[in-house]
């Protein structure tokens, strides 16, 4: 019997693979950011990213696509996924993805190490070859050089052993969870802005119609307390989020009005999800053109980067609170320090590193309008 014959792909056909595979997510993201085409729209996002604040603003989107398609396929019996993870992820829980069942594939770093003896020189850093060894004296770091199509699979196209259930918070109506309003307003104060006493704005008129103000000349930030605590724990994070996303410094780059507002109603609805708090009642509408009216930038270059800088900010909001009861779409017992995917394995997406740039005092007063979120 001839002995079989095994072909070895090349290089360029393994390239030109990976290319085509990254057009097509590239096409999906441009699909499921084409469904976002009003305030409640976007609201739904954020709210799903909550879910899943391991992964990417784009990685979630792509989750969020391809599980929709695997319901209507009927692959899956749920409409939303719940835990996703590497296939060798699952393996080191006890679970095994089921046979026939496809992946979601999402965006992967490519690192490389680099090497200088001179870290603040930007310019000094070499890359080492793999398995090259740093020379004497030389500092080593990994650095994020692209990206690659990876697969996950979510907890329903696995079987195994159980995986372990979150408790899942339960708040009365209008009650906020228990130590976030004092989480919040102690990151307000190390920001250097002065919390007013509930007195020195009583309702909305006081402040002009505002549920909140953030007055970056006087540093100070005020919530009206005529509010529901939920309420005034969301408004609380609403203006928390312009202060870390230093929207002062960004308006005159050309930030526009709505998108500063979308950005910092999404960090409040994310860090809210994240406790429990469901504050759907206060939607986001729709601010008309916002993605269209920027400048040099596409609709879709505005979504991804508008969605990334809100998980971003609200990790490094929630980084500094005590741990969110909710999950971040990671299993239960999932370390990924020692489970993570080697390089020529399916591999999850790497975890953002949190805003850690301060504003400078300057003459902005942010709002948060009573009816409305605009400028």
């Amino acid at each position: 019997m001839a002995p079989r014959r095994t072909t070895a792909k090349t290089a360029d056909e393994i390239r030109e693979a990976r290319e085509a595979k990254l057009t097509e997510l590239s096409g999906r993201l441009e699909g499921a950011v084409g469904r976002l085409v009003s305030g409640e729209d976007w609201a739904a996002a954020i709210r799903f990213a909550t879910r899943f604040r391991s992964r990417s603003f784009a990685n979630t989107l792509l989750i969020f696509a391809q599980h929709q398609d695997a319901y209507e396929q009927g692959r899956v019996s749920e409409p939303f996924p719940s835990y996703v993870a590497g296939f060798k992820q699952w393996r080191t829980l006890g679970r095994q993805v089921t046979k026939g069942q496809t992946g979601y594939m999402i965006y992967a770093p490519v690192t490389a190490r680099f090497a200088t003896t001179n870290p603040a020189d930007a310019e000094s850093w070499r890359r080492l070859d793999r398995g090259e060894k740093a020379r004497p004296g030389e500092v080593v770091r990994s650095k994020m050089v692209g990206v690659k199509p990876a697969y996950v699979w979510d907890v329903s196209q696995t079987s195994g052993e159980p995986v372990p259930e979150r408790p899942r918070p339960v708040l009365l109506a209008g009650e906020a969870p228990a130590g976030l309003w004092e989480g919040l307003a102690a990151q307000v104060r190390e920001r250097g802005f002065t919390l007013a006493d509930a007195p020195d704005a009583p309702d909305a008129a006081a402040l002009d119609g505002a549920n909140g103000v953030t007055d970056f000349g006087a540093r100070t930030v005020q919530v009206r307390a005529d509010m529901d605590d939920a309420a005034r724990v969301k408004t609380l994070a609403h203006e928390l989020a312009h202060i870390e996303l230093g929207h002062e410094d960004r308006r005159p780059d050309g930030l526009h009005r709505g998108i500063g507002e979308v950005e910092a109603e999404s960090v409040a609805l994310m860090v809210c999800a994240s406790f429990g708090l469901d504050s759907t009642d206060y939607t986001i509408p729709y601010v008309a053109g916002w993605s269209s009216q920027v400048t040099g930038s596409s609709p879709m270059e505005v979504i991804r980067a508008t969605g990334e800088r809100a998980r971003m900010t609200s990790l490094a909001i929630l980084d500094e609170l005590p741990e969110a009861p909710v999950g971040d779409g990671d299993p239960p017992g999932l370390d990924r320090a020692t489970s993570a995917e080697r390089p020529r394995e399916r591999s999850g997406a790497k975890r953002a590193a949190p805003v850690t740039a301060r504003p400078a005092a300057g003459p902005v007063e942010v709002r948060e309008p009573a009816a409305v979120v605009g400028w």
